[in-house]
């Protein structure tokens, strides 16, 4: 499973799409929001962590169409799903992948765009918590999506469509999270929620992703 882990990593790293395109696309959001709806810091700093949170989560989309459609094409995937190892593991394994070159860049560069959002100096670590808790989440999520929709033609348009929906209490929860913390308020039911929603998800999606793979495969 370490050299699957491997394996992922170098192919995200070689093909740019994980880890420079969801950091490229996490920073323009934050460059073109002000441009939009004006300079003011008290404007900004009230929608930053909306913001940043939707960001985060339109960035880490961006990769899910390739998490098992390139082993598909290749016929890795069949290897995969008789190697020794489960195919849940597979999942487990693809899942954590994808975070790590996605959600965990997002997660150490948000503070420097919550800088440029005005984000209240409150927020920076509660910004970071909720980012580092809820982005395994939206990471299991979409490899649950994306074992759905594997072998479509254009599944990736199907995939977002699926995925969006399951991605709102993350939304919810984290910027919610956020927002309280910048302001001092109480934190704890909107951290309670978004670990649940994560360790949930890490618990059960990848038996529900592994079974749409086998039927996929079939």
């Amino acid at each position: 499973m370490i050299a699957l882990l491997l394996r992922d990593l170098r192919l995200a790293t070689r093909a740019g799409g994980g880890f420079g395109l969801g950091l490229a696309f996490f920073l323009m959001v934050a460059v073109l929001v002000p441009l939009g709806v004006g300079p003011e810091a008290a404007t900004l700093s009230r929608i930053a962590p909306g913001i940043l949170w939707v960001g985060a989560l339109l960035a880490c989309l961006l990769s899910l169409d390739r998490l098992f459609a390139l082993d598909f094409e290749d016929g890795s995937l069949d290897l995969l799903a008789t190697a020794p190892i489960p195919l849940e593991g597979m999942v487990a394994v693809k899942g954590l992948a994808h975070w790590l070159v996605t959600g965990l860049p997002l997660t150490a560069i948000s503070p420097v765009l919550g800088l440029l959002m005005h984000l209240a100096p409150a927020g920076y670590p509660w910004l970071v918590l909720a980012l580092a808790l809820g982005t395994p989440a939206l990471s299991m999520i979409g490899a649950f999506g994306a074992a759905l929709t594997v072998g479509l033609k254009r599944g990736g348009l199907l995939m977002s469509l699926l995925v969006l929906p399951m991605y709102v209490p993350t939304l919810i929860f984290g910027a919610d999270l956020v927002t309280r913390g910048a302001q001092g308020q109480a934190t704890t039911t909107p951290l309670l929620f978004l670990a649940a929603v994560t360790l949930g998800s890490a618990a059960v999606l990848p038996f529900a992703a592994a079974q749409a793979l086998r039927m996929n495969l079939r």
